[in-house]
């Protein structure tokens, strides 16, 4: 079975590329192109719901993390790859649609908490629900032992470039 990338291969493969060369773009092209369809499908069901993909990742981090479902700024910065004034914009947002409350730190009155609502962990349910969906109705057909076998093999490649970055 053939892909849109493996035509960008041969058309690589003709130009004089090495094929070590080319498995690596092939790699970076289909990573891309899968977490490309991933986040189109998410962001179909996230508009539905009311919710930007990034406010998807800060509710979903705050429930994760289980009761009280609450983290620091900048702990959501780092664990979510956004910027300070990113992460600032998402809260501001989620905050006015009573998602999230920002909460003083009674130990530190310099720090903030950010705290899952009721109303946040009920939108955050319904999102979860969703992505359960698009990540089934995507990879249907798709051998499981193929998604277990690329899921391994993709953190391999995560652990050693992640930690460059």
């Amino acid at each position: 079975m053939r892909d849109d990338v493996d035509e960008l291969a041969d058309r690589w493969a003709a130009a004089g590329m090495s094929s070590q060369v080319i498995a690596r773009l092939e790699l970076s092209k289909r990573a891309a192109r899968i977490g490309g369809l991933f986040e189109q499908a998410m962001k179909v069901e996230l508009t539905a719901i009311g919710l930007t993909y990034a406010e998807f990742d800060v509710l979903a981090a705050l429930s994760r993390g289980g009761p009280p479902h609450r983290l620091r700024p900048s702990e959501l910065t780092r664990s979510l790859f956004l910027t300070s004034g990113g992460t600032s914009n998402v809260l501001q947002r989620l905050t006015n649609d009573g998602y999230v409350v920002r909460e003083i730190d009674e130990n530190d009155g310099r720090s903030r908490w950010v705290r899952l609502t009721e109303n946040g962990q009920s939108v955050t349910d319904l999102a979860m629900a969703a992505s359960m969906r698009v990540h089934k109705d995507l990879l249907a057909g798709v051998n499981e032992q193929n998604v277990r076998q690329a899921a391994d093999a993709l953190r391999d490649v995560l652990s050693v470039i992640g930690k460059r970055r």
